[in-house]
């Protein structure tokens, strides 16, 4: 309905207007303060840079930033990509690619597709607010499909209801995975460190209606948080409402803070958790983005017991799994923000 009343916002991005695929800058009163730059992608399908510890070699990212606004969001640089910062701009300025979907289907008719798994939401959240007013999401679905290509879906968003019926049908062709983020079971912490996405409860609620649509839902318990959210009462208290909600998987991993994600972090602490700030340094010294081995040891031996506990199989994520090896070309830095659009 309302959706329809936007206009367009020439001074939202200087100098978008030269840049190849820029079609205009939107602003809506339904979305207030928030800016879609709506551009026409040039390819839709990404190839994993190489070697990864990625379960998968593409991926399809419909939007560039995230309304879900989470402090420790670990592509908050991709934003910098674009003359955009890290922080108030990853969470407020939408890229959002309008001709994904034709865009899609004419690589997956491609004689080289070879139909390998793409995964959504490596990046950024395909169900994030902005998804409810451009609805690219049922097309991608469809697309990949009905070209015979397995998809993977992991988001925060609880839109991801709404095109339940379709990933139930298109299941019978292709195989299909949808995995919800959940990081901080308390509201008021979860609030200060994921203001824009949806709260703990209504994710439950949504891995609850995957798991009666058939689709067995897995949970990215990610990142848990040193000394905020890894005691044994909070972890068992979050996946009890996990497992109670229907899940049949959890992975399991600490908070990265890579360059470019980890200022937005300190600035955080200081602010809301200061006396956290020495401990928080000691774990994460320079530039490392990883919690130091010692500590990823001690999470996964205070989780596993958990996990058995509630009868959910769990994995730890892929930071200690070895690299996968790949032919797929690593691009150039320089590349970056033409592959884009």
């Amino acid at each position: 309905m309302g959706q329809t009343l936007g206009r367009t916002d020439v001074n939202a991005l200087p100098g978008m207007e030269t840049l190849h695929g820029f079609v205009r800058s939107v602003t809506t009163p339904e979305f207030a303060g928030l800016t879609f730059h709506e551009v026409h992608a040039k390819s839709a399908l990404n190839a994993v840079p190489g070697p990864s510890a990625m379960p998968f070699d593409w991926t399809v990212n419909p939007y560039r930033g995230c309304t879900h606004a989470c402090v420790y969001c670990f592509a908050r640089p991709t934003h910098e990509y674009l003359e955009f910062d890290g922080g108030r701009d990853f969470d407020t300025q939408i890229v959002v690619k309008i001709n994904i979907v034709d865009v899609l289907r004419r690589e997956l008719r491609a004689a080289r597709w070879q139909r390998e798994t793409v995964a959504l939401g490596t990046n950024t959240d395909p169900y994030q607010r902005p998804e409810g007013r451009y609805s690219l999401m049922p097309g991608i679905i469809t697309a990949l499909a009905e070209s015979g290509t397995p998809l993977s879906i992991l988001t925060k968003g609880t839109l991801l209801r709404r095109d339940l019926p379709l990933l139930g049908e298109v299941r019978g062709t292709v195989p299909v995975d949808v995995s919800m983020s959940i990081a901080i079971g308390d509201e008021s912490l979860r609030r200060r460190l994921e203001p824009g996405a949806p709260s703990f409860d209504a994710r439950l609620a949504t891995i609850r209606a995957a798991a009666n649509a058939g689709l067995r839902p897995c949970v990215f318990l990610m990142p848990i948080l040193p000394h905020l959210t890894d005691s044994v009462e909070i972890l068992d208290d979050t996946l009890g409402r996990i497992a109670d909600a229907g899940a049949s998987r959890v992975v399991f991993g600490a908070l990265h803070l890579k360059p470019g994600v980890k200022e937005w972090f300190w600035e955080w602490l200081e602010r809301e958790r200061p006396d956290l700030s020495p401990a928080y340094r000691g774990l994460y010294p320079g530039r490392s983005a990883i919690a130091p081995k010692g500590y990823r040891k001690w999470l996964s031996a205070r989780v596993r017991p958990l996990l058995r506990r509630h009868r959910l199989v769990g994995s730890v994520d892929s930071q200690d799994a070895p690299r996968r090896a790949t032919t797929t070309p690593v691009r150039a830095t320089g590349d970056s923000m033409q592959r884009l659009f």
